[in-house]
């Protein structure tokens, strides 16, 4: 199967600190690809290099068989590429079915009439409504968004992220914050988006990662030190001496 995200050679350097080296990554659709690795092994900006928001000194980036690696932020997005942030930009003072509105309306290029509430315009409705069934919120679409839990507002960040239809999804921490019953309720609500997307996770709670995760790559000095399943990662004693004294890998 021919990767919807393919990155090759993906290199970004700060003066003499070389933070990702070399990066290979592929990504199909139906997979969730992990990258883990100790603090500080350039998990973020990779994340950020492949999205876009930092330029990469060498390397590629291929989005469904195109080369992205020149393009903005902007123009990734309308390719196919989405992602979701540590800290949720959820507009708390409207409702959880008009914050995915507005997504769904700016993506589909509807002009916005001020005299007629968004609201009672079935099409976008319904299409809001889809992404808000994927992530669990169709039942609370009505509520404002700032009285959902921390953890709905991340689901509904995920809902907003679906509405601009994405190919790719790159996911950075999802689990940030949230207690033990919300951190389920999003890995259930992630392995329910996997057969729709090619997902792209990072993550700092291993249980989650572990969990999800049909492959692992493991990220150490900027440069991918193990590639394999879940089971192989769990076996490999390279991994286990990257993690030494850091975050613990399940057993």
């Amino acid at each position: 199967m021919t990767p919807l995200l393919s990155v090759r050679g993906l290199v970004k350097r700060y003066g003499a600190l070389l933070v990702t080296d070399g990066v290979d990554l592929d990504i199909s659709k139906g997979e969730i690809h992990a990258v883990i690795g100790p603090n500080g092994a350039g998990k973020t900006t990779l994340i950020n290099q492949i999205h876009g928001e930092v330029r990469s000194d060498a390397g590629t980036i291929l989005l469904a068989g195109k080369d992205v690696t020149s393009r903005t932020v902007y123009q990734r997005a309308r390719a196919g590429l989405g992602r979701s942030y540590q800290i949720t930009s959820v507009l708390p003072e409207f409702s959880v079915l008009e914050n995915v509105l507005l997504a769904v309306q700016a993506v589909q290029g509807h002009n916005f009439h001020f005299w007629r509430p968004v609201t009672q315009t079935p099409a976008l409705v319904e299409a809001a409504d889809r992404f808000l069934a994927l992530v669990g919120l169709l039942e609370v679409r009505r509520r404002t968004a700032g009285l959902l839990s921390y953890g709905q507002q991340r689901q509904l960040e995920l809902a907003m992220t679906l509405a601009i239809e994405p190919k790719v999804l790159l996911l950075d921490e999802p689990m940030a914050g949230l207690g033990a019953s919300e951190t389920q309720e999003m890995t259930q609500v992630l392995q329910g988006l996997s057969s729709h997307y090619a997902v792209l996770l990072v993550e700092h709670d291993m249980h989650a990662v572990f969990a999800l995760a049909d492959r692992l790559s493991v990220l150490v000095y900027g440069k991918v030190v193990f590639c394999g399943k879940p089971d192989d990662v769990r076996e490999s004693a390279v991994v286990r001496e990257a993690y030494l004294g850091d975050e613990e890998i399940p057993a």
